[in-house]
């Protein structure tokens, strides 16, 4: 390990002499008799201590390592004379920044002790002024990244590549209005079944703002009662109640200038509903526990699954609240309705799904994919969600997902041409024939399907004769689908 580096500047050659004598064990000694040999090699070597005389015949010890200072100011400088006046002790500490001031004749132990600590100071302020620039590096990195991931969520919520449908989707309609009105500070409520994915689309919306890079805050409105609804959107004051132990700054402030999506606004209870209007109307609201109202700037972005027309109609949800949350109304359809956007829906969330797992397949086959398709997906893209992370469990690694796993529910499905269960056992039309039949052919299409169409464990489980099988599937027209060769583009992950 390299030794601390001390130059010492002494006019009086015994002095330096003595002086290396006694240091040189512990310290690596450069030696100057006038200061242009000391100019020298502070030029030409790394020093991290200078020990200078007071007394010399060019320049004071302080006049010179004032120069010093200017010129090397991370050099520790220390004083060493024979004289003791007052004046140049604080001239020393104050000009030239001394960190120490030796007498002659000096103690070697004492001195040995002044250099080490200024040794460690030294190495203090450089570990300081490394963390200061890694301080100011990091700040700008974690700036940067700060940044990146607000630029990266923009495009995750573009219109064009952040909501997943197909080129003849219902959901272009909807995106080409959503891109009219996000820049705009219009009130937007969403209305939709359950899962339909309300909350993507205020997202897009916020996104698309000219708010984008502001907060978006999320309240569910049926989960809470009045008082901790209204806790939690509009703050409250240390001992408004028991529990408020310190000030709570709520999700309006919080959102400032930002977004804040309140879903299912139809479970909103009555109570708070007033408290809101005003938000909407004035700006304002009033913290819990407090005399002063306080100006808020958000954009309200609103959701709800139930008919508010009707509420309002029935008297759960005042007027004027609906008409001021409803600036602009966008319905999203249940994905029943827009069954060609299953296909790269489903492929869109096996990618997550595979992140999200660890595990690694080729995508789905044809015939899952049309399963799927004729399925009506109560849950929307919530359960197909959760039906594709179930199959990526249960299928193999890099194989293509099959129509054998999906749930017993999706594959009992049947085309559209075929009516479901309860309108074929509740129907007023149709023979009994017919109706039995189009029982027997979903049942038979479930059984080929999970037995990945090996009509011998078909017939077995279905208690047919493989003839028998046979000419029941010549019947109805039931063959098993032909997969390309190549994976179908929107079948796969390709």
């Amino acid at each position: 390990m390299s030794k601390p580096t001390i130059l010492i500047v002494d006019d009086e050659q015994r002095s330096l002499e003595a002086l290396e004598r006694n240091l040189a064990d512990e310290f690596d000694i450069h030696l100057a008799q006038n200061i242009s040999e000391a100019e020298a090699i502070l030029s030409d070597h790394w020093v991290q201590i200078i020990l200078c005389d007071q007394r010399m015949p060019d320049m004071s010890g302080v006049d010179y390592l004032c120069q010093v200072r200017e010129k090397w100011p991370d050099v520790i400088r220390i004083i060493i004379s024979g004289y003791t006046e007052a004046e140049d002790i604080i001239s020393g500490l104050n000009k030239a920044g001394i960190y120490h001031y030796i007498t002659k004749p000096w103690n070697p132990e004492k001195l040995v002790m002044v250099l080490r600590n200024a040794v460690n100071l030294f190495e203090l302020q450089r570990q300081n002024e490394l963390l200061a620039i890694e301080l100011r590096l990091s700040g700008k990195a974690v700036k940067k990244k700060l940044d990146d991931k607000s630029i990266g969520l923009r495009k995750q919520y573009n219109f064009d590549d952040g909501i997943i449908r197909s080129k003849v989707s219902p959901m272009n309609a909807i995106c080409s209005t959503m891109s009219q009105i996000a820049p705009y500070d219009l009130s937007v409520l969403i209305t939709g079944e359950s899962g339909v994915g309300k909350e993507l689309v205020a997202r897009a919306i916020h996104y698309n703002s000219l708010r984008w890079n502001m907060p978006f805050v999320v309240q569910s409105c049926g989960s809470m009662p009045p008082d901790l609804l209204e806790a939690e959107l509009f703050g409250y004051k240390k001992g408004a109640t028991p529990s408020a132990v310190q000030d709570y700054t709520g999700l309006f402030e919080r959102a400032v200038r930002g977004t804040v999506f309140l879903d299912e606004i139809g479970d909103m209870p009555p109570a708070f509903q007033v408290k809101l209007l005003k938000v909407l109307q004035e700006g304002e609201l009033r913290p819990v526990g407090s005399n002063q109202t306080r100006k808020v700037d958000v954009r309200i972005i609103a959701s709800s699954q139930c008919d508010l027309e009707q509420e309002v109609a029935e008297g759960r949800l005042r007027k004027d609240l609906y008409f001021h949350l409803a600036g602009v109304t966008i319905q999203i359809p249940p994905l029943r309705e827009r069954r060609e956007d299953i296909p790269i829906l489903a492929s869109f969330l096996l990618k997550q799904a595979m992140e999200k797992i660890n595990k690694l397949v080729d995508g789905f086959t044809v015939e899952a994919i049309s399963c799927m398709k004729q399925y009506s997906w109560t849950g929307n893209v919530r359960e197909l969600q959760n039906e594709i992370e179930r199959m990526l469990v249960m299928g193999e690694q890099d194989k293509m997902l099959g129509a054998e796993l999906l749930s017993p529910k999706i594959l009992m499905a049947t085309s559209p041409d075929i009516p479901d269960d309860l309108a074929i056992l509740n129907g007023t039309s149709g023979t009994l024939k017919k109706r039995v039949e189009a029982i027997e052919i979903k049942i038979l299409r479930e059984s080929l399907i999970r037995h990945r169409w090996n009509k011998t464990k078909a017939a077995q489980e279905l208690g047919l004769s493989r003839v028998g099988l046979r000419g029941k599937l010549e019947r109805y027209g039931l063959e098993k689908p032909i997969e390309p060769e190549n994976n179908a583009p929107l079948a796969t992950l390709n």
